[in-house]
């Protein structure tokens, strides 16, 4: 795993016996606990913020996401390692550069 890999993450809800699937942007990978920070991506397109945008499979240099999904900025958070379920892909080093600017506006 390294930055700038789309990954998809099994998220348990509080009770542990249900869980969500979810894709993430891998942002920052070294972090200690074999932990990682990880931007959400979102397959709900509708009503667009100012923090969020549209990624599509062209915006890969290899694999894909099922379909046109939005990055949202202002939620990263830190995930563990263990919750990846697969690698989607990597993101072309353009639109990487592109999260981590709007990051960077974000939050700085």
């Amino acid at each position: 795993m390294k930055k700038s890999e789309v990954v998809l993450c099994e998220f348990y809800f509080s009770s542990l016996k249900k869980s969500k699937l979810r894709p993430v942007i891998v942002y920052k990978d070294n972090l200690p606990f074999d932990d990682f920070i990880g931007i959400p991506i979102s397959s709900q397109i509708d009503n667009l913020k100012d923090d969020e945008f549209i990624i599509t499979n062209s915006y890969f240099l290899d694999g894909e996401i099922p379909k046109d999904s939005k990055v949202i900025i202002r939620k990263p958070f830190a995930i563990s390692k263990g919750v990846i379920i697969k690698k989607y892909g990597t993101l072309d080093s353009k639109i990487y550069t592109k999260v981590k600017d709007k990051f960077c506006v974000y939050f700085c």
